[in-house]
């Protein structure tokens, strides 16, 4: 597959221009996730890490997180960048979604600004929203990005982009 990188129109950031290793970019937009009819998460206080082909993944603070949502999972990966991750199973009534969310509980000391953050998986949310405007999922199920207007790609994550 040839890549062929979108030229972004004025207000829009292309994914290719953004760095790596990622940067950390503080955002007053409105961020909501939304499971099961409940608003999970709701803040102006969230955190974008913006990463080379990838769409913007929010990090909400957990103060922002409805209490009782989050139960920690057995899951960890690791990030060459921003270290150990935990895994969060999202709670909703009776819904269980595993492994629906992700943190970085004591990340390299580059990425200090998202401790105390929770990251969600658009693609295993009902609903995620920045500003009015409501989410697209990243591709494929590794990467958890934010599709809106204000992002183009090509973006890393569906199939036949794990090489890029």
């Amino acid at each position: 597959m040839k890549l062929q990188r979108i030229e972004p129109q004025p207000g829009q950031e292309s994914v290719w221009d953004y760095p790596r290793p990622p940067a950390v970019s503080p955002t007053s937009s409105h961020v909501v996730v939304i499971h099961g009819g409940q608003v999970i998460a709701e803040t102006r206080s969230a955190v974008r890490v913006l990463e080379t082909s990838q769409p913007p993944a929010f990090y909400i603070p957990a103060a922002d997180v409805l209490p009782g949502r989050l139960r920690k999972s057995t899951q960890r990966s690791m990030c060459e960048w921003k270290g150990l991750a935990t895994y969060w199973d999202v709670t909703s009534g009776d819904v269980v979604v595993p492994d629906a969310a992700w943190s970085y509980e004591q990340p390299t000391p580059a990425f200090a600004s998202i401790t105390g953050h929770v990251a969600f998986y658009a693609q295993l949310m009902d609903e995620c929203w920045v500003d009015e405007e409501r989410v697209d999922a990243n591709p494929g199920s590794f990467y958890g990005g934010w599709i809106t207007s204000r992002v183009v790609g090509p973006f890393k994550g569906g199939p036949g982009t794990m090489g890029w």
